[in-house]
């Protein structure tokens, strides 16, 4: 079949409209956390997700309702760990991460298990998601990236030197649980594109690609969120045509971009250490 035919079927045109809005919030965000190295926390609230779908799932609610704000409030809790127990940030990632799995299994074993298959929720069904889901995504994209641009200066400032922003008069502690909490509602809608055990993929393969070849700060939002796009439309295609699972289909092909645009960088690095 074309490609082109496949853009006719409406689950085809869900799965790209929202995957690409999640792909563009990922990038944008990726960024910021992986040059704060905070990009772990993704992993972290992954495994909260986990815990929030089981619970959604048990108490036979939407999880995507229920995830959110509980993802949300574990967020807050890591950055409240960091700041007040003297945690480091990838100790306070461990602490939240540990309970929202292990709460995730033990609700698992009470209820015997769930009528939902959880692997749809673990690796990701892009092509399965709905009109409301694709709505849902689709706003609450918009608003993130919205928020991004509104602080962007601040959060620039910040990323490179939190110190001088604090001195400078920029309300760091909030611009932090804004992120953080952005991060929440990132990680919570790439559950559907991904899966909950590759989100963490989203966020840093397209930040780490970019900075491979940036000059800048925008530069490498720019080649990130490119970079983001391109490997949720390619997998996308790519799935479809050899019968690959979606979400990690995505996730290799953010990883062969990466490596393409590290092979470059060593490439030109040492075609100008020759020249001069």
């Amino acid at each position: 079949m074309d490609f082109l035919e496949y853009l006719q079927y409406g689950f085809i045109q869900r799965a790209l409209l929202c995957g690409s809005f999640i792909a563009l919030l990922c990038s944008t965000l990726g960024v910021i956390l992986v040059l704060r190295r905070f990009s772990l926390i993704g992993d972290g609230l992954a495994h909260v997700t986990f815990g929030s779908v089981a619970l959604g799932l048990f108490f036979r609610v939407y999880p995507l309702y229920v995830s959110i704000p509980l993802v949300m409030l574990c967020s807050l809790g890591i950055l409240k760990l960091t700041q007040r127990a003297r945690l480091y940030g990838d100790a306070a990632i461990g602490v939240v991460s540990s309970f929202g799995i292990a709460g995730g299994v033990l609700l698992a074993s009470v209820a015997g298990g769930f009528n939902v298959d959880l692997f749809s929720y673990l690796f990701g069904n892009i092509l399965a998601i709905g009109q409301g889901e694709m709505v849902i995504s689709v706003a609450l994209s918009t608003v993130v990236l919205a928020v991004i641009l509104l602080f962007f200066n601040d959060i620039f400032s910040m990323t490179f030197d939190e110190e001088f922003a604090r001195v400078s008069g920029i309300g760091t502690e909030r611009l932090n649980t804004i992120l953080v909490l952005l991060t929440a509602v990132t990680v919570v809608l790439s559950m559907n594109v991904v899966g909950i055990m590759l989100i963490s993929a989203l966020l840093i393969l397209p930040a780490v690609t970019a900075l491979q070849l940036a000059r800048g700060f925008k530069d490498a939002m720019l080649i990130s969120a490119c970079a983001a796009l391109v490997s949720v439309v390619a997998g996308v295609f790519i799935s479809l045509a050899m019968n690959l699972p979606t979400g990690a289909t995505i996730v290799m092909t953010n990883l062969i971009l990466f490596l393409t645009a590290f092979v470059y960088r060593v490439a030109r690095q040492r075609s100008h250490a020759a020249k001069s």
